[in-house]
Order: C-alpha cells, then structure tokens, then sequence
C-alpha cells in the first residue's frame, strides 16, 4: 500500500534522525561489548559495564512455577550476569543451578500458624507430589486482567512472604555488591540497558528504585517489574527489620502482596521510591500501550529494563532481539525499538487464531441488531463487517471479531495467538503507522530519568 510505505519511510527518517542525534549528544552513549560463554554453550554480547561484577541479581519464584518458569533464565535473562541467586519456597536444584528456599528465614511461629503456609508444609514433607500441574500462564491471565485478584492461588499467596527476608538472604549472600537487583519468574531483565542506568546513581547511597504502586497510601515498587536496592538500603533495611522481625510479619499478614511490605519497611527506614517508569514495566510487549504516558514521561522514548508477566517462550524470543539489535548497534535498547522492529512486524490486516484484546467497543446482534446505523447493526456478522465498523471510526485502530461478536479498540496491543479457537483478529494498518509516528515525534535526546531529574529538562525536536 502506498500510503503505508510512505509512511513507514517517514518513521524511519525520524528515528534515524534521532539516534544520528543521540550519538554525537553523548545522550544515548555507546555501549562497549564482550562475548560471554556459559554452560549454555554458544556466545553472548554483554556489557563491559565497570559495574557487571557489583551486580547481584535475586530471581524470586515458587516451587509451583519453578520448573516451568525458570530454566529459561539461565539461558536468557542470567546469561551475562556474574553473580545470581534464585530464591524460592522449596530447597532444590535445577539445570544445575541450587534453588533456595527463603522461607526458612520466617518465623517458626508464623509459619506454624498461617494459613498461607499450608502449601509450603506440604512441599516441605511431600515435595510437588499432589499439587495440582500448573500450567505456565501468558500475560493475558496476569498483567491485562490484573495479578493482584490471584488471591485464591496458594503459591500466590505464599509468595508476599518471601520479599522481606530474601532482603536478608540476598544481603548476606554479596555483602560487598553494590546494587541488588529483584525481579520474578516471569520477568524479563535487560542487563546491557540496566548497567548502563545504574551508572546514573551514586552506589553509596541509599537508593530504592522500582515501578510505582499504591496499597493503602504506601508507595512501593511493584515487585513483577523488578525493584532495584543500593547497598546502603540493604544494609539498613537489614539491620531495622532484624529487631522488628514480629511487626513486619504481621504486617505482611494483613496485606495482600509482599511488595507492599517493602514499601512499608522503606517508609519507616525513611528512604523515597525513585519511581523508574517507563525504565521498568509491569506489562510484557504483546500486552503494553505504547502510547503509555505517566509522570509526564512517554514510554515509548526510552530505554527498557523490565518487562513483566512475560512467558517462557516470550523471554526467549526477546532475548534473541535483544542480542541480534546489540550486534546490529552500539546504543540503547528503547521501548519504541521493541514495537517497531519486534512487536510490528507480527500485525497485519488480518490474522486468523488470534486475540489482540480489543475491548473499548463491542457490538452484538442483542445490543445493536437495532441500531440506526447500518454499519454498526451488522458489526457482529462477519469479521468483513467488523473490519468496517472500525474503519468508520477514526479513533479505532485495532479490532477482533468472534462468531455473534465484533470488538474495537482506540489503543494498539498486539496480544496472543489462539490456537485452534475461532477468534480473529485485525490492525487499521496505516493507523499504527501514524501512532508510531506521531509516538516518535514526541522523543527528545534524554536517555534515563535518574536521580537528577528535577534538574534536567527533555528536550523536544
């Protein structure tokens, strides 16, 4: 189509023009590379970052989940960092690596008289034999619909106990590292992008960095996109809990998520979030807004670190993106990179099997078999006529389309394939081409929102 090629031309002179601009700004700085090789086998680019061996990074998962969920980081999400711990409620060993179990570290009374801890006594004497299988969820059942309405889930609801003493676990494990990094199972960390962040903070200072959340007026860092401690902060949320260890389980009792019970313990130790949006997300690519906006900051310009409720299989595919974009390039990963080189390419005018959750609009013969206008009274036949309906509405740039149910969306995600399930899904293609571009227009040359934010203003082109 013409028009679109037009367009995509014009969308990659404006982010050729910004990244010719980034680097002779000094704003995105090149990044310096060396191949890695580990029990994988084969080659990765990581980063000769001064600061790879000061790293500690703590995975959280669960023996419900750990299986399924966690080999694909040794070979992905671990593979360039030197030093790692993987925490967990069940002592054990995968692909090599020890799994520990950080429980140990609660209370003998609180774990005796919990109701939450009914699964961990069952894998303490019988181990997984008589859970139920559990099956590696997308990010359609996490992120879209919302993690923290899991409170029937056991493993969930064992989880919030492990965030405070992994704390002390991690501590004591690198007593010497500089920043601890904690993410999930289910996280996808880009080491190369966060290295080159963490150069932005001063490490002997007490720093507490993560995605902005609210339970009950206390602001935390929402654990599933990652939360990020200096060595300072550990050590003196370590030394306050270690006296106060009852107060804190029972405040973790009366709260939903563990998270939670971090931001409580920063709040009395007085150390502020540094709220790191849009660096860390709690949102995976097939189900992130790219037009995202918060604290006035538009992702889509900048560096990414995390993304969230990621599978298994996503981790991987991002993986591969992310080592083949740094052996094409010198510079940072952005969000918009993602969308423009990973994420666009698997849109198209129709794709059959398939759910892109558009959900602003739905029309049904029940509702709108009456409606004064034709198009939308005939939305729901045929995927043709929902393919119109939102091709009449010129804020709608995605629609999907079910037997008896056409849905239209004024935002852009990509979503999951549907394997062998009759929905089907479809972008106004020229639409996506214009958002990315009017996206792209937005960025200015400003890589990272460190602590020097209040003293630095973005520039826009």
């Amino acid at each position: 189509m013409p028009y679109r090629t037009f367009l995509c031309r014009l969308i990659f002179c404006a982010v050729f023009s910004v990244s010719f601009i980034n680097l002779f700004t000094r704003a995105s700085s090149p990044i310096s590379f060396s191949p890695a090789t580990n029990s994988s086998g084969g080659d990765a680019f990581c980063s000769q970052s001064p600061l790879s061996d000061d790293v500690l990074i703590v995975l959280r998962t669960g023996a419900t989940s750990s299986r399924e969920r966690v080999p694909v980081h040794f070979r992905t999400t671990l593979r360039c960092a030197p030093h790692f711990v993987v925490l967990s409620d069940l002592d054990e060993e995968i692909d090599g690596h020890a799994v520990h179990d950080v429980l140990l570290d609660v209370s003998e009374d609180t774990k005796r008289t919990h109701e939450d801890f009914k699964l961990y006594h069952h894998l303490q004497e019988h181990g997984r034999d008589g859970l139920p299988q559990q099956k590696v969820l997308t990010t359609q059942s996490g992120s879209f619909k919302g993690d923290y309405l899991n409170t029937e889930n056991k493993g969930w609801r064992l989880d919030k106990w492990k965030f405070l003493p992994m704390i002390d676990r991690a501590f004591h494990s690198m007593p010497d590292a500089k920043w601890f990094v904690f993410i999930e199972d289910d996280t996808y960390l880009a080491w190369n992008n966060l290295l080159e962040y963490l150069g932005n903070f001063d490490a002997r200072k007490p720093y507490y960095i993560g995605k902005h959340l609210y339970i009950n007026n206390i602001e935390f860092g929402y654990g599933g996109a990652g939360f990020i401690l200096s060595n300072p902060a550990m050590r003196k949320v370590s030394e306050h809990r270690s006296v106060r260890i009852k107060d804190y389980e029972d405040f973790t009792a009366t709260h939903w998520v563990g998270d939670c019970a971090v931001g409580k313990i920063m709040e009395d130790v007085k150390i502020p979030l540094h709220k790191a949006f849009p660096h860390l997300q709690g949102d995976a690519p097939a189900t992130m807004d790219p037009a995202t906006v918060k604290l006035n900051r538009d992702a889509w310009c900048y560096p990414v670190i995390t993304y969230h409720h990621v599978s298994p299989a996503e981790i991987e595919e991002l993986w591969n993106f992310e080592q083949d974009w740094f052996k094409r390039h010198d510079v940072l990963l952005r969000h918009r990179d993602i969308f423009m080189e990973y994420v666009g390419p698997q849109i198209s005018a129709f794709k059959p099997e398939w759910d892109n959750m558009s959900t602003d609009k739905e029309f049904n013969a029940h509702d709108h078999g009456n409606s004064p206008d034709p198009i939308e009274r005939e939305a729901w036949k045929s995927f043709n006529h929902c393919h119109a309906v939102c091709e009449a509405n010129q804020n709608c740039i995605q629609f999907s389309y079910e037997a008896g149910s056409c849905s239209i969306s004024f935002s852009f995600r990509l979503g999951y394939a549907k394997p062998k399930e009759r929905v089907q899904s479809g972008w106004m293609t020229d639409r996506v081409d214009e958002l990315f571009l009017k996206l792209e227009s937005k960025c200015g040359i400003r890589d990272w929102f460190g602590p020097q934010e209040g003293a630095l203003f973005q520039r826009r082109r």
